[in-house]
């Protein structure tokens, strides 16, 4: 029986997994945390799995011999995330295929092409900085000259991530949690809460409210410093979407 195994609680994640649910394709959605479970919602073709999963652990899962393909919708930075899904799929000789974020063109700011140009970047001046990354780049911040007076973060409301955080020296003072994607104005409220001077960014497309971040570092007059993506290559998600109705089609189960 056809199933597809879906990776990510990102838009693209939830995307897929509203379409799943809605054509009625079999498929299990793997998420790292429970917020992003509690975000996709549940249906009768569709299956959470809840936790973080390394090569290893993806690779058994996809021994059982249950999923005829994998799609990996994690964030575009997620690069080992990626890696692991990647070789794990070797491995068993599973179908692969990488969802694509649509990028989003940088008209605003300096750009960054990788976390030591951004770090080079932050240690040429001493102003205050709102982080929009997220945790999993807080050590990158760590090798910012004087980061823990000079830096805030914004995360997701997610306790251990607070805490790992924490534990790398940012003060609870200076973490903002909160799910995005933002409005121009919850942007504009954050940067002028911390009284920041440059935003640092990913480029997170559309889905991830990059065009609204931009807009609020224009109107409150601060730099904003954008990293680019990994390149990669993959497939959008409408064209995903055609796809899993052809293999379903394909296997006599047409939605």
């Amino acid at each position: 029986m056809f199933r597809a195994l879906i990776f990510g609680g990102t838009t693209e994640g939830r995307q897929l997994a509203e379409f799943c649910e809605k054509n009625g394709i079999p498929a299990d959605i793997c998420v790292t945390t429970t917020l992003g479970a509690e975000l996709i919602g549940r249906g009768n073709s569709l299956k959470i799995r809840v936790g973080k999963l390394d090569r290893e652990g993806i690779s058994k899962l996809l021994a059982s011999g249950e999923y005829s393909l994998v799609a990996d919708a994690t964030h575009p930075y997620a690069v080992h995330a990626t890696e692991n899904i990647k070789a794990a799929c070797r491995e068993n000789g599973t179908e692969y295929f990488r969802i694509l974020r649509e990028n989003t063109e940088c008209e605003f700011g300096e750009i960054a092409h990788d976390t030591e140009e951004l770090v080079e970047l932050l240690n040429r001046s001493t102003k205050r900085i709102l982080s929009v990354f997220g945790s999993k780049e807080a050590e990158v911040l760590t090798r910012v000259s004087d980061y823990k007076n000079r830096v805030f973060l914004r995360i997701l409301p997610d306790e251990k991530n607070v805490e790992r955080c924490v534990k790398l020296g940012f003060s609870r003072e200076k973490i903002i949690v909160g799910k995005g994607p933002f409005s121009v104005k919850e942007n504009i409220c954050h940067i002028r809460d911390c009284k920041a001077e440059i935003l640092v960014t990913k480029n997170s497309g559309k889905a991830g409210g990059y065009p609204e971040k931009a807009q609020a570092a224009r109107a409150c007059k601060i730099e904003m410093i954008t990293l680019l993506r990994p390149c990669e290559s993959g497939i959008s998600i409408s064209e995903f979407e055609i796809l899993l109705r052809e293999k379903m089609t394909f296997g006599g189960e047409n939605p």
